[in-house]
């Protein structure tokens, strides 16, 4: 892509959404040029020995070339595939090698969800520089904010925001995945998703899963409630909730049938769980299915 920045005015509404851009470009610092560009306002421009705080979020994704970041209380190095994360008030410099430049793509973005965002636990165990490798599907949202902010149509900030949020995703799943890729507890995992699965209206012993794969079931519960979000009995209690949906909505099974079908032991027991996840018994989902 062609070098390309600008700079943003969020209006109010813009910043009542919650999450606003301020800035976003891509750069092809070829070796030995000045960084960053004089072109940059105050605010964004800095020179080395003096660094920079902003008053915003930036990631700054670097996807060619290699450099250095630097901030109060740590040195990186920076590769082709790394993720600059930059928060408000953290002093910070880094520039590309002269011996080799870098290709940059960055977005610096504000607001109450951004910020509610990016202090989750989540992302405070992200470090300023974290390596990614190259992702086309990291690249094609960067690309698809720049053309939303090119034509700046109405309510392009929201579109951008929704695509900042998406890319916020991303960096979470990647994180997520780090510990899994390639590994045999991944694969141990998607087998117990496919068992659970195949197996919603049963009971499945866990621990007795866990010894027939030679893993720890501690250590399979925690690795599982990590690639899944959940442990594995609240996995199996949501795919149950979600098929007793679909059973009481197409069919005129009754609410005790279910409950059996799906391995609930008991209609009151199965009503309980019912309510607590969906907020509503299913008798009352069922009855306002009808009133429709």
């Amino acid at each position: 892509m062609v070098d390309f920045f600008k700079y943003l005015t969020p209006g109010e509404y813009d910043k009542e959404w919650g999450l606003y851009l301020n800035v976003a470009g891509t750069a092809n610092i070829l070796p030995g040029v000045e960084y960053p560009s004089k072109e940059h306002p105050t605010g964004y421009y800095f020179k080395w020995p003096n660094g920079r705080v902003l008053n915003e979020y930036q990631i700054n994704y670097i996807t060619r070339g290699s450099g250095v970041y630097q901030s109060k209380t740590s040195k990186f190095q920076i590769k082709q595939g790394s993720v600059l994360l930059i928060k408000p008030g953290d002093w910070h410099r880094y520039k590309p090698l002269n011996s080799t430049g870098w290709e940059e793509n960055y977005i610096g973005f504000n607001g109450s969800v951004a910020k509610k965002l990016m202090t989750n636990s989540h992302f405070n165990i992200y470090k300023p520089v974290t390596f990614i490798g190259y992702r086309d599907e990291i690249i094609d949202i960067y690309y698809q904010i720049f053309e939303c902010i090119k034509a700046e149509k109405p309510g392009f900030q929201q579109v951008s925001a929704g695509m900042v949020m998406k890319l916020l995703g991303f960096l979470v799943s990647f994180d997520k995945q780090r510990s899994f890729i390639e590994s045999r507890v991944e694969k141990i995992i998607q087998n117990a998703c496919f068992i659970i699965r195949q197996n919603i209206e049963n009971e499945i012993d866990f621990r007795n899963f866990s010894e027939e794969n030679n893993i720890g079931y501690s250590y399979f519960r925690k690795m599982f409630r990590k690639y899944t979000g959940l442990p594995p009995l609240h996995y199996h209690m949501d795919l149950k909730i979600i098929r007793s949906r679909e059973l009481l909505l197409s069919t005129d099974k009754s609410i005790k049938e279910i409950s059996y079908e799906l391995g609930f032991g008991s209609a009151y027991y199965f009503s309980r769980m019912f309510k607590k996840k969906n907020g509503i018994s299913p008798v009352q989902l069922r009855n306002k299915a009808l009133n429709k």
